[in-house]
């Protein structure tokens, strides 16, 4: 359930138990944490407040998960205005409070959504103000889309601005701390449109939490900057999440977005029944959707309702029950960020039954989507270390095994060799991760960003240098965090962040496609996604300027003022219009090219006489960029 349920266990889980939680001694007081079993004196998401009657807790923020909503629409809209939009949203909101027979609150939040659009379009100011005209010219479903195609998502800013000055977050704090929360929760959801209304009020709770405790301190600055920064970097790790989700919602059909469900489903309680599984899996994709077109209050009912569910039945898993005693928000958010439920000890015959058994095909034919349903169930529970990309591989492969070996002559000898099959489908994934590793601890994190900066380029030439450089420094800074780890981990925690950052570039070329092998690898199989991009050789149909290296280097006394990453980036980006410049030619030449120029800077930012040193020198190196690359032609393949 990752996102509005469970995040995979590669998700730095140790990160979010920084969000909210209190230092408390060794007696437990009310609003303060017991201790587990384990001592732990960090817990995760608990409130710095007194457990809260559950349907204050529903009244209390209908009114801010109304804001959110107005927010995560119309992201540059005043907070004065946001606030007068919302407490309109809220009279239509009420009425699902009690909503008519046989209709849940959460269906009947359903229907906001679409008269919030027709409200926004019916004030001429509004559009006007907020540049939505196009969205107004269609109906229904179409102006949905087209609204959601609008919003703006900050998810790549370092700044996750939570509060005003410390002296007058301080003030709000004295005078209303509901203002604090919905201040917090109005710029969080305008910079981040796609992140879960339930989640930006778990930490805007956080944030009330923060405030409070850091006022009462002599350096509030200082409190306040290191008591959120924590909470800023769930913010921006979690909105990733959640994009991506709804991205494969938008990009890929019902069947693959309840796989990815499934699975992350079964990993996360790999104890709980079949049944269960498809009925939770279904439930929260249902949610998914709801979260995703940004009805907020539908959100926030919906969740609300599934963790009621989780919580009455805690035999889904052993992990929830400390997170079960805590008040909403911090309920829902906790059991996210639970640890997966331990291995069942299980037995390998009901997957033995999926390649061995005479029935394959009969099953195949008969009950298809939930034959195939059962089989990723029962595969996943048993490859917890799996990433759910590599589990959704070894699912498309079995599912091509029988639909060749049901139409053939003699199916069960054809598909009993399946087990050996998906084996070595997990195996290609493990050993791809290993060689990148290999490549990051050889070259040392630097150099190995500029490999895949010059690599990348190849690829996707069309893209601009800046796009190139920070494309290359999330891989490289996901290879730091994931290679060290142990080999199981390592690849799982790879398998991880790529999906996340070839998620984001298939979305950009969505917006404004790149080339046809991009195009390919985004538009097909989204388990193979990142084989897919990982076997992408040079664009051939990628034309190339004429080969002129004096106009992309450039050579001022202003580079005396980058230092380290500035010039690492500077020299990246080099590197790359280089690479533009003759995609053809062979790795080396571009590296070498790299290293002068890192000398070059080095030599002439000491110089006394630093103009002439970088026109002297500089020409130098365009003479020798020019004759190297003229001279170059690439033998290799790419990574």
């Amino acid at each position: 359930m990752e996102g509005t349920a469970m995040p995979e266990t590669t998700l730095n889980v140790s990160l979010s138990k920084q969000v909210c939680y209190v230092q408390h001694s060794n007696t437990w007081k009310p609003g303060a944490p017991k201790r587990s079993n384990h001592g732990n004196e960090q817990a995760l998401f608990f409130p710095v407040r007194q457990h809260t009657d559950h349907q204050d807790h529903l009244e209390e923020n209908l009114g801010v998960a109304a804001s959110i909503m107005v927010a995560q629409f119309l992201q540059d809209a005043a907070y004065g205005e946001v606030q007068t939009l919302a407490k309109g949203l809220l009279d239509l909101a009420e009425k699902c409070k009690s909503p008519r027979p046989h209709e849940s609150p959460a269906e009947c939040a359903r229907q906001l959504t679409a008269t919030f659009l027709t409200h926004i379009c019916n004030n001429q100011g509004l559009v006007d103000n907020h540049v939505l005209t196009d969205c107004c010219k269609v109906k229904n479903t179409a102006r949905l889309k087209r609204f959601l195609s609008y919003k703006k998502d900050d998810a790549d800013s370092s700044d996750t601005p939570l509060s005003p000055r410390p002296e007058l977050a301080c003030e709000m704090a004295e005078e209303n701390n509901a203002s604090l929360k919905a201040r917090c929760s109005y710029e969080t959801s305008r910079r981040h449109p796609f992140l879960y209304g339930p989640t930006i009020l778990t930490v805007s709770s956080c944030y009330e939490s923060a405030v409070q405790s850091c006022c009462q301190e002599e350096n509030k600055t200082e409190c306040l900057q290191t008591k959120l920064e924590p909470i800023r970097k769930y913010i921006r790790g979690i909105s990733v999440r959640h994009r991506h989700l709804c991205g494969i919602g938008i990009k890929f059909n019902d069947k693959v977005a309840r796989a990815v469900e499934l699975t992350l489903l079964t990993k996360k309680q790999p104890k709980a029944n079949f049944s269960e599984i498809a009925k939770l899996t279904t439930d929260i994709k249902n949610l998914h959707e709801t979260c995703c077109e940004g009805n907020t209050i539908a959100c926030v009912l919906g969740r609300d309702q599934l963790m009621n569910y989780t919580c009455s039945n805690q035999a889904i898993s052993s992990k929830f029950a400390e997170c079960c005693e805590l008040p909403e928000p911090f309920r829902g958010e906790c059991i996210i960020n639970s640890e997966n439920d331990d291995k069942p000890n299980l037995s390998p015959l009901p997957l033995r039954r999926f390649t061995e058994d005479h029935s394959v095909c009969e099953h195949f034919r008969g009950q298809q989507d939930d034959f195939l349903q059962e089989f990723l169930y029962e595969y996943s529970r048993r490859h917890l270390e799996l990433a759910v990309p590599v589990i959704l591989r070894v699912f498309a492969t079995y599912e091509r095994l029988l639909e060749k070996c049901c139409k053939s002559e003699n199916p069960v000898e054809c598909h009993r060799h399946g087990k050996e099959m998906l084996q070595r489908v997990a195996l290609d994934s493990r050993d791809r991760v290993k060689t990148y590793c290999d490549l990051h601890e050889k070259l040392g994190s630097r150099n190995f960003q500029n490999r895949l900066t010059v690599l990348h380029t190849k690829k996707a030439p069309q893209m601009s240098a800046q796009e190139l450089v920070v494309l290359t420094k999330k891989m490289a800074a996901a290879a730091g965090r994931c290679c060290p780890l142990t080999a199981e981990r390592q690849s799982a925690c790879v398998e991880d962040q790529a999906k996340l950052i070839l998620g984001a570039l298939c979305r950009r070329h969505d917006a404004n496609p790149v080339n046809g092998g991009v195009g390919s690898c985004c538009d097909g199989s989204f388990a193979f996604r990142k084989p897919c991009f990982d076997d992408l050789q040079v664009d051939g149909t990628y034309a190339s300027p004429p080969l002129s290296c004096d106009r992309v280097i450039s050579l001022t006394e202003d580079l005396c003022g980058a230092q380290g990453e500035e010039l690492q980036t500077e020299k990246q980006k080099l590197l790359s219009n280089l690479v533009k410049q003759k995609p053809w030619a062979a790795e080396e030449a571009f590296q070498s090219i790299g290293e002068d120029f890192t000398h070059l800077v080095e030599k002439c930012c000491h110089a006394e006489r630093r103009e002439m040193c970088f026109q002297e020198e500089g020409q130098q190196l365009i003479t020798r960029c020019q004759s190297l690359l003229e001279a170059s032609t690439s033998q290799g393949v790419l990574l």
